[in-house]
């Protein structure tokens, strides 16, 4: 899935910090430490990029798009 452009819960933007937060996890910082930087406070929001799975290449699998 696609990662959403708001939380969920509190509706703040979030769709914009994904690279980011990707691009910090891969220069191995830890997601605390990412997501402290990128300005991410609220434990709903912390949530949205913690419980995120990049599921997009595994349906392709199964069908086409």
């Amino acid at each position: 899935m696609e990662f959403p452009v708001r939380c969920f819960t509190c509706g703040a933007v979030i769709g914009d910090l994904w690279e980011k937060y990707k691009a910090g996890l891969e220069a191995k910082k830890p997601a605390e430490e990412v997501l402290d930087e990128l300005g991410v406070d609220r434990y709903c929001c912390r949530r949205m990029f913690l419980g995120h799975v990049e599921g997009m290449e595994v349906i392709r699998k199964y069908g086409k798009m």
